[in-house]
């Protein structure tokens, strides 16, 4: 086998070495340009930075209104969890859906919606329920209550 039979390989591209005096060709600088913040060493500059300017967010006049901090949030409950978890004939309240792990938390309180079907006699007492889910419910033999 002779040296210019073997098959060629791919040549391995060198490490960039910066910083190694001005014979590497990138001395000096280190491939950083001139003076500025970015040639400066732990350099992080965020995305919305405006180099001192007044930012873009706090140029631009807020308006509206946002209910967030006042808005009632509802624990949502469906017809078909209900049928699940519950036997022919009980009453269901706010408290025994929390002692039974069914919702975490009852928030403003308890809103059943009609998502499943219901096959059982429930006494059903909660906060607010939907249309459709008190026609389900009365349908089924059962009551609703709002607390």
């Amino acid at each position: 086998m002779r040296l210019e039979s073997l098959p060629k390989t791919k040549e391995l591209k060198s490490e960039k070495r910066v910083g190694r005096g001005p014979g590497s060709g990138m001395g000096k600088t280190s491939t950083h340009g001139e003076n500025g913040q970015k040639s400066r060493s732990g350099v992080s500059i965020h995305a919305w930075f405006q180099g001192g300017q007044s930012p873009l967010y706090r140029r631009i006049p807020k308006r509206g209104f946002k209910n967030t901090r006042f808005e009632t949030k509802y624990a949502v409950i469906n017809l078909s969890d209900l049928d699940k978890y519950f036997k022919d004939g009980d009453v269901v309240t706010p408290e025994e859906l929390k002692s039974r792990g069914i919702i975490k938390k009852e928030l403003s309180g308890v809103k059943v919606l009609a998502n499943g079907e219901l096959t059982k006699k429930l006494t059903v007492k909660a906060h607010r329920f939907s249309s459709a889910a008190v026609t389900k419910i009365e349908k089924s033999g059962g009551k609703t209550e709002v607390i």
